[in-house]
């Protein structure tokens, strides 16, 4: 497939393959629960990239709010310098231990964001959608939610999600009305199955929204760190309403009308089940309030558990992705979470499992092959790898391997789609056993049959590196090298997945080298989480 130039066949903007995580707040450093979620869009955008769509990876962070007012307060900070300060220091260093490849970074505090707020409101008012009124109940700080009555957890009225006691609230706010838009939503949940998966998330957004809605508070007025109600300056956003708006205007609404054109709607919102029904319900009709389109899914993974609980800042009781990046190497990281746990379901890390699987999985299986293949051709042929050759059932395996991993990667099935390629890495693994090529070199009446096995598993590995780019893509790259295949194929990032299965790609002659262990022993100092 060629590589899209931006552009359809009338001329305008492609629409991009548009990819979201939560933003996530900054009273507190990430967490690998964070890290689990901004890998899967980072895999998942760098696979559709690799199938030669234009894609767009937004993340960023969530800045204003009562709950980062006092955690500025409790640092000596002002606001915005807390912001800054956890920013630079905390999350986007995140995102470099985990490689991710983001598009854009959006900080809800940038005027690019605040001023489309502000006018999204004022669509809303002018509506009719906004009244004034009181609230009163309870709030979590926490979970910056207003909570309902019956979803506290007894006895003390506390928050389900950060079981602690949430704070009983009196104030003046301004009203979403909410409750107007229960049927609408009903009626797209009905129509449109795939806007909240997994299937269990659906579930239970469909029988929350027909319990019926409450209208929601727009405003908040017993502080002042948000963006102004641009039409009364004594109150300020509800951080929720201020936050859900940074995937569009990320995207360019209210500043870049054809950038817009070119992003919205969002094709995949990636969010933790615990802030799916800001997605799920708040979200859709806010938008539906403003004419403006749906996001296609809103993708909910569940909790990351250690010792069978949910990690939490506020329990102190998350671990930071670099703990583990610096022990097992990013790549390790990204194969670890998204082929061990059941992407949309809890699932559990321990450090344990992961030393096994990157032993077993990523050094044993797929880098020992590596190591073999690339040895033996330079040793038993001075580095250049022979003519191509057929090996009907290598190739056939591997075509039927690539519509598979497509197939589920494509669906957020992670775990399905790396078991289908390591089931590939097996099969040459044992291809390789029985072909014994160790021995075919101590023959030259076999040297034909020698260079039908190193070009094979050569060839497999080629399209194994292709296959593992979007979720390893540093060890990828030294594989790609190490095979010759940059001189003749061109830089790995190019290659199309759909291509990965055709037999015969690599050239004869290509310069195979040994390189660096792809997954070196591990350290032996194996520290606990």
């Amino acid at each position: 497939m060629a590589e899209s130039d931006g552009v359809d066949s009338a001329g305008a903007p492609e629409k991009a393959f548009y990819v979201t995580t939560p933003i996530y707040y900054v009273n507190d450093a990430p967490h690998i629960g964070h890290a689990y979620t901004t890998v899967a869009g980072d895999v998942l955008t760098r696979w559709h990239r690799q199938r030669g769509e234009r894609v767009h990876f937004l993340t960023g962070t969530d800045e204003h709010g009562e709950k980062i007012l006092r955690a500025a307060e409790a640092n000596g900070m002002t606001p915005q310098q807390w912001c800054d300060h956890m920013v630079e220091s905390a999350w986007k260093p995140m995102l470099a231990a985990i490689d991710a490849a983001n598009d854009d970074f959006i900080r809800t505090t940038e005027l690019r964001h605040t001023g489309p707020v502000q006018q999204f409101l004022r669509v809303l008012h002018d509506r009719g959608e906004v009244y004034e009124g009181t609230y009163t109940g309870p709030y979590c700080v926490a979970c910056e939610e207003f909570k309902l009555p019956g979803e506290l957890l007894q006895p003390g009225d506390r928050c389900p999600v950060h079981d602690r006691p949430v704070e009983q609230l009196s104030e003046e706010n301004y009203f979403f009305r909410l409750s107007a838009y229960q049927d609408r939503l009903l009626a797209h949940y009905r129509d449109h199955p795939q806007f909240v998966q997994p299937d269990s998330a659906r579930n239970e957004v469909v029988r929350f929204v027909e319990s019926g809605l409450q209208d929601l508070s727009l405003s908040r007025s017993t502080f002042d760190w948000g963006v102004s109600v641009p039409w009364d300056s004594s109150h300020v956003v509800y951080v929720w309403i201020d936050a859900l708006q940074n995937y569009i205007t990320a995207a360019g609404w209210g500043s870049d009308p054809q950038r817009f054109a070119g992003l919205w709607p969002a094709d995949v919102h990636l969010v933790g089940k615990d802030i799916l029904r800001f997605h799920a319900v708040i979200w859709p009709a806010m938008l539906m309030a403003a004419g403006l389109a749906l996001p296609t899914t809103v993708f909910a993974n569940g909790w990351l558990l250690v010792g069978g609980e949910k990690m939490s800042k506020t329990k102190l009781t998350g671990i930071p992705p670099q703990r583990i990046t610096d022990h097992f190497g990013s790549d390790a990281y990204r194969y670890y979470f998204l082929r061990e746990l059941s992407f949309g379901q809890d699932g559990s890390f321990s450090w344990e499992s992961m030393a096994q699987r990157y032993t077993s999985e990523l050094a044993n299986d797929f880098g020992n092959l590596a190591s073999r293949l690339t040895s033996m051709v330079e040793r038993y042929r001075d580095g250049s790898l022979p003519a191509p050759a057929p090996e009907p059932a290598l190739a056939g395996a591997l075509e039927k391997t690539v519509l598979l991993a497509d197939d589920r990667m494509c669906a957020m099935d992670f775990q399905a789609g790396l078991a289908a390629v390591f089931d590939y890495v097996r099969l040459v693994n044992g291809y390789v056993t029985d072909s014994a090529p160790w021995v075919l070199a101590k023959d030259p009446a076999r040297a034909a049959d020698l260079d039908r096995v190193l070009y094979a598993t050569a060839e497999s590995l080629r399209a194994l590196a292709v296959l593992l780019n979007p979720v390893m893509p540093k060890s990828c790259a030294r594989l790609w090298t190490s095979l010759g295949a940059e001189a003749a194929l061109g830089p790995l990032a190019a290659q199309r997945v759909q291509d990965a299965g055709r037999w015969g790609l690599l050239q004869a002659g290509s310069q195979v080298r040994k390189s660096e262990v792809l997954f070196p022993r591990l350290p032996d100092d194996e520290p606990a989480p």
